[in-house]
This record gives C-alpha cells, structure tokens and sequence, in this order.
C-alpha cells in the first residue's frame, strides 16, 4: 500500500521538513483524493489547535503579569478591523481577504482601485489597511479568512514564498475548503517570477496578470469569481 507507507515513512525522509503542505501535495500526486478528503476535518483542527497556541504564545508575559483594572477590556476578536463594533454588537464582513507580502502591496493598491472604486464596487480585506494593530496576527488571520470573507486572494509572487504569513494564511483557506470545491481561494499571479509556482496551488485555476493575450480580461474574471455565492 504506497499511501500507508508514505504515512509511516515521510516524516523522517521528507527533505527540508515534514509539512502538512508537503503531505497534501504528495498526497495530491498520488491521486488519493479520498485520502484528502478523510484528513480535511483534522487538518482543519489542527490548524485551529495552531492558532490557539501562537495565540498562547503572544499572550505569555515578557516580565510580570499586567495588573488588572478596572477599565472594560475587549475581547481579541472583537474589535479588529476599522469599522468593527468594538462591542461586538456589529463586525465587517467582506467579500475577499488579500493574502499578500509586503513588497507586493502596491499591486494590492492597483486591485483596490480595480475592484473597489469601479463597477465592481467589491469590498476587499487588505491587512496593512483594514486590520487594528495590537493582536495576535494568526488570531486575526484565521478569524478574517474563516468568518469574515466570502473568498481570499492569494497574492503569489516570489516574495510571497518567502512569507511564513502567507504560508499559514493559505494552507488554513485551503484546509477550510479541501480540493477547492466551494472555490474558496484564488490564486493570482502578476509578475514573472524566478522559483516554481507554489505546487500547493497548482491544482486552482489561477488569475494569470503576466499573460498579455488575457489580460485585457484579467479584473473582469476576478471580479466575477469574487461576486460568485
């Protein structure tokens, strides 16, 4: 049995570490879809358990504990975004969070003007411009991607492979929605790159920037896959 010997063995011979990405892909290659299938719902637990512990983690005092007061506190997951009922009585709901590195913001700045101030009037999630500062960034990034946004768009470039940020964000959009079946997640690409395009996404139908034969038709066909239900 190939797939109970990959199991027993990849942990100890998988180069450059033994990741859930990695297992998935390979699982993928095998075409053991129904393998992915079975593992979706501990994937997706054990990418809850994750966040739990870097929340953990964030919370741990560096010298003493704070001293306690009277002053109303918020709760970490209320409050997050700019226009959040920091009550918790209303929270913003959008229609896709950009999963992005830092160098390629100004490409996230070009599809704000394409499909927020256009036609398309769609209303996307861009960390460095909606998210308040102050919280643990994985509490944050899994309460946006699983509660808060219809889709994500990933953002993949060179740089993007690169970001630990953007390697959680994408592996926990795609355990939420396992071999792309409720088309969760769209991958973009923008610009040329030098490394392979992430073998993780290679299975999605991707938004290809740099073709110049599509790209007349490139923010249409975006847009229309983020106004899908």
């Amino acid at each position: 049995d190939p797939t109970a010997t990959l199991l027993e063995e990849w942990p100890g011979r998988c180069p450059g570490g033994a990741t859930v990405g990695r297992l998935l892909d390979v699982l993928r290659r095998l075409g053991r879809d129904d393998v992915l299938t079975d593992l979706a719902g501990s994937v997706e637990e054990d990418c809850k358990k994750y966040l739990q512990r870097k929340q953990e983690e964030a919370n741990q005092p560096l010298q003493v504990p704070a001293v306690d007061s009277s002053v109303p506190k918020t709760s970490e997951l209320m409050g997050i975004t700019i226009r959040d009922d920091p009550y918790g009585s209303g929270t913003e709901i959008f229609d896709a969070f950009i999963c992005y590195c830092q160098k390629d913001l100004q490409f996230v700045q070009e599809m704000i003007r394409e499909l927020e101030q256009t036609e398309f009037k769609l209303k996307l999630c861009v960390f460095d411009r909606d998210v308040l500062p102050g919280a643990c960034v994985w509490s944050i990034s899994g309460e946006l991607i699983e509660r808060r946004c219809r889709r994500m768009v990933v953002v993949v470039s060179d740089d993007y492979l690169e970001s630990d940020e953007c390697d959680f964000q994408t592996k926990f959009a795609l355990s939420l929605s396992p071999g792309a079946r409720h088309k969760r997640l769209i991958p973009v690409k923008y610009k040329s790159m030098k490394n392979e395009f992430p073998s993780i996404l290679r299975f999605i139908t991707i938004c290809d920037y740099t073709n110049p034969c599509t790209k007349k038709w490139f923010w249409m066909r975006l847009a229309k896959s983020l106004m899908l239900p």
